[in-house]
């Protein structure tokens, strides 16, 4: 399921899914990979500077990650332009979900905020049945 934010303009789309083949249960490793679409929608050219994620377990475990860009970018988009990346996670459980924000800039201005990533959840094929 897709889920998506709105924040100054900028909609934040991510759809996650299980990855069984690249997932060993037994071991206690599932892998998830999600796929993000960066719009934007508002009047101004964005840059793309940070990412900050809340990484939450099924034990309620939080992790956070956080770094420059996105997929070793820090992409620039124009009215309109949208930014499509493909990531993923491990967890330990069979369930979990992820949220947090990107560090955007406007290049008009160089007026910083943060677009929200919408809160995601993930589910091994296992728990779904």
């Amino acid at each position: 399921m897709m889920v998506t934010s709105l924040t100054n303009g900028i909609t934040v789309s991510v759809k996650a899914q299980y990855l069984p083949h690249h997932s060993n249960p037994r071991e206690q490793r599932f892998l998830f990979g999600y796929h993000v679409t960066i719009e934007n929608g508002s009047m101004f050219t964005v840059q793309l500077l940070r990412r900050h994620w809340f990484i939450t377990d099924g034990m309620g475990q939080v992790r956070e990650v956080e770094g420059e860009g996105v997929v070793g970018e820090q992409p620039v988009l124009a009215p309109g332009e949208q930014f499509e990346y493909t990531s993923y996670c491990d967890l330990t459980t069979e369930i979990g979900k992820m949220s947090g924000h990107y560090l955007m800039v406007s290049q008009e201005d160089e007026v910083s905020f943060e677009a929200e990533i919408p809160e995601f959840k993930m589910a091994s094929t296992s728990v779904l049945n």
